[in-house]
């Protein structure tokens, strides 16, 4: 199948998009040179690493949407908390590892889910161990284990497994 004039210059129209809003972003500029420097990059930097990017499944977008903004409002929840955790009497802290148990073999709902979990301060993802069919978390404090892994099956599993339309035991 031939190439559109588009898909030859911008293999992916997103990693374009981000490269040249980053690198005016980072220039603190919008002169006639940086636009065509955030311009060039934007056509370069992803025809090179095209090779490198596989094909992206079917993402429903608009649970997708509403996962980012999930995450993003845990994110800013999570470093409140995890400021009063620390700034305060260490009595307070409970540290525990415990094993989230994955409901799909799929490698981008469980990638994404362990990015999720280690980006949401207050907890960190050690491993995923898809022999186990688990990720091995550790989280700063926590009273109640299994109410920390029904919090993230329910908050970011459930909506990745609607995101890729992923079903429960599915190998990918």
């Amino acid at each position: 199948m031939a190439e559109s004039f588009l898909q030859r210059w911008f293999p992916h129209p997103l990693v374009s998009v981000i490269v040249g809003l980053s690198w005016t972003l980072l220039s603190h500029s919008t002169e006639a040179g940086t636009l065509l420097v955030a311009l060039l990059l934007a056509i370069v930097i992803p025809k090179m690493v095209a090779p490198f990017i596989d094909y992206t499944p079917n993402i429903q977008w608009r649970p997708a949407l509403r996962l980012f903004f999930v995450v993003v409002w845990d994110i800013v929840v999570a470093n409140l908390k995890v400021a009063k955790l620390v700034l305060g009497p260490t009595k307070n802290l409970h540290p525990k590892w415990f094993r989230v148990p994955l409901e799909t073999e799929h490698e981008e709902v469980n990638t994404l889910l362990a990015m999720i979990i280690t980006t949401t301060p207050g907890t960190v993802t050690a491993g995923i161990d898809q022999d186990r069919g688990d990720i091995l978390v550790h989280a700063l404090s926590t009273d109640d284990e299994a109410a920390e892994i029904e919090l993230i099956k329910q908050r970011y599993e459930q909506p990745l497994l609607k995101i890729f339309s992923a079903q429960t035991g599915e190998k990918i």
